[in-house]
């Protein structure tokens, strides 16, 4: 019923922030009568407040149109790759007229980023991508909204998640040889367990892992988030966060955690810190400093736009990853496509090299959760292993804005230079790659390590 509550006043309050717009285009606008009001601008400012409080925010576009590489603006085309119910497999494709640059760009590193699917969309790693396009053909995983995705689509579990990184992994690996995974928060767990599965039945597994702030052991300097999954018993959050989506949207009936729940928890988190930045808007739209009032609409488009999730998948990593601690504790079992349950066993990686990042003052993954990983991953040679921590960054820190270009990214671009697979190399694997790729296909390859079990709620 709460969803069904939130969709009534959000219809409700879309015609006064469609008036609070127009009302503030009166105010600034010289030429109107209104604009010669000796307090219109404060007025324009009041009006364009109001309308960014209660308009309703839908999904950005990544917008990357070029990027500039060693001085040449190269084009960027979005497609997807691969389409599936509960996520797009997105790449932004790079031409250049510039023969030299094209060569360039043919001999750069395949990598996939794999987005958080916690709330937000994958523009959220716009400043990831755009930064990564200069160096590596880019591929991300775009969620979908849960509440577009009808309930003959299926359900969407955290093991259905690990099987699609799997599967992507093994698209870039048929089409370049191999390829680097970078993980941003939430994702570091399904893609350690994608990798961790991978070398466990023999597949050629990705040349490098680079993991930022995930809460691959979540035990490790509990946040106030990790201490409410933590604190809170399963059932607690099956019977108050899981709602049923309206009839409006094509995934009437699925059960879901909504993303207006989880916006508020994320504006609870620091309300001072949001107050604050809306009353700057203000004072910065009086002043005129346009550039200033951008940046801030900017942030909050991406930040005030979120997206429903399954339940059946929030309510798994809410009790595998920060209940039951699976991963950390060597009992977290995978449902295969086949039906087979198989053992996540991270010590099974032996030649993927895997970089661990943190920020200093992150307050959503804390200090040591994602450099557990090389505890884990143990058999990989302590010469492919690296670890950094972002002095005065937080969580948002590591992937996006300055410290991101100018502290992690020149690191995150020279390690996976470091391990890369020579290009010729890579070509002749790619053959061995698609054989692979071939045997997954048929159930008779599938190693059953433990007899199939019904799925999990």
């Amino acid at each position: 019923m709460l969803y069904q509550i939130y969709e009534a006043q959000r219809s409700l309050m879309e015609p006064f922030a469609d008036f609070a717009q127009a009302a503030s285009k009166l105010y600034s606008n010289p030429l109107s009568p209104f604009g010669q009001h000796p307090l219109a601008q404060r007025m324009a400012a009041s009006y364009d407040l109001i309308y960014r409080l209660g308009k309703d925010y839908e999904k950005p576009e990544f917008g990357i149109k070029t990027v500039d590489v060693d001085g040449v603006e190269v084009a960027i085309h979005e497609r997807v790759e691969i389409d599936k119910p509960f996520c797009e497999l997105r790449r932004f494709k790079r031409f250049s007229d510039d023969t030299a640059t094209l060569n360039r760009l043919k001999e750069q590193p395949a990598v996939l980023i794999v987005s958080p699917l916690s709330g937000h969309y994958a523009t959220l790693l716009r400043d990831t991508v755009r930064a990564m396009l200069k160096d590596h053909k880019v591929y991300i995983t775009d969620w979908r909204n849960a509440r577009m995705v009808p309930l003959e689509q299926g359900p969407f579990h955290l093991d259905t998640y690990v099987n699609y990184v799997q599967e992507f992994i093994r698209h870039l690996q048929s089409e370049y040889g191999n390829c680097h995974v970078i993980s941003v928060c939430q994702p570091t767990v399904p893609v350690l367990a994608a990798v961790s599965l991978m070398a466990s039945r023999g597949e050629p597994t990705p040349l490098t892992m680079t993991m930022m702030g995930g809460p691959i052991d979540a035990r490790k300097s509990p946040t106030a988030v990790n201490n409410l999954a933590m604190n809170k018993s399963f059932e607690w959050f099956e019977a108050n966060v899981i709602y049923r989506v309206p009839t409006s949207f094509p995934g009437a009936g699925r059960r879901v955690y909504p993303g207006f729940l989880q916006h508020s928890g994320f504006v609870a988190m620091n309300p001072d810190r949001h107050l604050s930045s809306h009353y700057d808007y203000f004072k910065h739209l009086i002043a005129g400093d346009d550039a200033s009032a951008e940046a801030h609409r900017q942030f909050y488009d991406e930040y005030n736009a979120v997206l429903d999730m399954d339940a059946d998948y929030y309510l798994d990593t809410i009790r595998i990853v920060f209940q039951e601690f699976g991963l950390v504790n060597g009992t977290w079992d995978v449902m295969s496509p086949d039906g087979v349950l198989e053992r996540v066993r991270p010590e099974d990686i032996k030649t993927t090299a895997h970089f661990t990042i943190e920020g200093e003052l992150d307050d959503i993954s804390g200090s040591g959760q994602t450099e557990a990983a090389h505890g884990l991953c143990f058999n990989v040679p302590k010469a492919r292993q690296k670890h950094l921590e972002v002095k005065g960054a937080g969580h948002y820190g590591i992937f996006s804005g300055r410290r991101w270009r100018e502290v992690v990214y020149p690191q995150v671009r020279d390690f996976i230079l470091q391990f890369n697979e020579p290009v010729a190399a890579a070509r002749k694997s790619a053959g061995r790659s698609k054989a692979v790729a071939a045997a997954r296909k048929s159930p008779a390859t599938a190693r059953a390590t433990t007899p199939a079990r019904a799925r999990r709620k």
